[in-house]
């Protein structure tokens, strides 16, 4: 699924990484705990988060994922958003919780990650 479409469906707000809208990601995660990330995400998936730190940049780096929405309306510091912007990190922002824009996904086709 496009990561434009990804952005219509949950009628999301694109912080940075604008470049990023015709990428391709084949699954997504919804997670606030950054070691699951690490542990069962995969590259090809879109992170949704309630988290607005830091971490989640780093953590979404070392997972090789390019993608983050946050959730519930949150949008991160300046400061995250030019790290962002820095790392080449597609940050978006949606007034939906986690449930549903998970829920919303997965109904227009976009597969969870399953646990390796």
């Amino acid at each position: 699924m496009k990561l434009s479409l990804i952005r219509d469906i949950l009628n999301a707000e694109v912080l940075s990484g604008e470049s990023h809208l015709e990428d391709e990601v084949y699954s997504g995660f919804g997670c606030d705990l950054m070691s699951d990330v690490l542990c069962y995400a995969r590259e090809d998936a879109v992170l949704l988060t309630g988290l607005v730190n830091k971490q989640v940049l780093n953590t979404a780096d070392m997972a090789n994922m390019n993608s983050i929405i946050f959730v519930r309306s949150k949008v991160p510091s300046e400061e995250v958003i030019q790290m962002a912007k820095e790392m080449n990190i597609l940050v978006m922002t949606t007034k939906y919780i986690l449930f549903e824009s998970c829920g919303l996904l997965y109904q227009n086709g976009l597969i969870g990650a399953h646990i390796r």
